[in-house]
């Protein structure tokens, strides 16, 4: 007999719960306010719209020295007939041990019977295996340091999407541009543009974020690498993460008539050494009009 979404469903619900009752203090599990009651909504009305697929973060402390580690958790509809998303991530691992750790953990838990609820296999899985790379990373960073130091690299984004609106995804834009210490802006209505620009793997990482789970009609369209013998900071083009909201044409009621002047945008890209990007972001050489 074929599983419903609605059993999933009510699996996953089942599976937080449990969750909860393992990381009760504030700050182990985080999850959006409004998640839960989605689904329930939907499963009191299961002939309506289905809700946003269970997202949920879990900090985990490792080792006698308890480093944070943080299990991003993304569940789809047919979960747990279907695959989590995990992903393990922490600031004590270098990029590529990250990646390794996360190979594993994937490999891991697609060994496991489809079926079964495994996040919180995942978890463990984590607490008992991340330790061996924190090791090996605190050893290579002991070498490194030992060598002639490796020249810094400012990674610069530009990213374009149809148009940026809502409130939840603009606050999640500039949460995780500021967590990770990202500067640049998010130009919001239609068109919608974001620049960030900071360490790589802080850029994609936000770029991952972002997109996750599925963030359709966006695309990284241009990647700037600047090296530098000292600070990358001496390289950033913004001073901070902006919110730019220019003048919009059309009316103001309807959302999908909020456009964006381009010609002041132009301005603001030339007033930041970028006026190049107009032209790899819109297909069109921007022109400033003459008043």
């Amino acid at each position: 007999m074929a599983v419903t979404v609605k059993e999933c469903l009510e699996l996953q619900l089942l599976e937080v719960e449990m969750l909860l009752s393992m990381f009760p203090k504030r700050g182990e599990f985080s999850l959006d306010a409004d998640a839960v009651p989605s689904i329930q909504r939907y499963l009191r009305n299961a002939e309506g719209a289905l809700p946003p697929q269970l997202e949920y973060r879990i900090a985990l402390h490792v080792g006698e020295a308890k480093i944070k580690v943080e299990l991003q958790v993304l569940l789809p509809h047919m979960y747990p007939q279907e695959a989590p998303q995990l992903f393990a991530r922490s600031d004590a691992l270098h990029r590529q041990q990250q990646l390794q750790l996360n190979t594993r953990l994937t490999s891991h838990i697609s060994s496991l019977d489809p079926g079964d609820l495994c996040v919180c296999e995942a978890v463990q899985w984590v607490k008992d295996n991340t330790l061996p790379f924190l090791e090996n990373c605190k050893a290579s960073s002991e070498c490194a340091s030992k060598e002639v130091r490796v020249k810094e690299m400012l990674h610069r984004m530009w990213i374009y999407s149809h148009h940026i609106y809502r409130q939840e995804l603009r606050k999640k834009i500039f949460d995780c541009a500021k967590k990770l210490n990202l500067t640049g802006f998010c130009l919001t209505g239609k068109p919608g543009v974001i620049c960030v620009e900071g360490l790589q793997e802080n850029c994609e990482e936000f770029w991952r974020v972002i997109r996750y789970p599925n963030w359709k009609h966006i695309s990284c369209k241009h990647v700037e690498n600047i090296e530098s013998e000292g600070s990358i900071d001496n390289h950033r083009l913004f001073h901070s993460f902006e919110d730019l909201q220019f003048q919009a044409h059309g009316d103001y009621g309807l959302r999908n008539d909020y456009h964006m002047d381009l010609g002041q945008f132009l301005e603001f890209l030339k007033q930041h050494q970028s006026g190049h990007i107009f032209q790899i972001l819109f297909g069109i050489e921007g022109k400033l009009s003459e008043n």
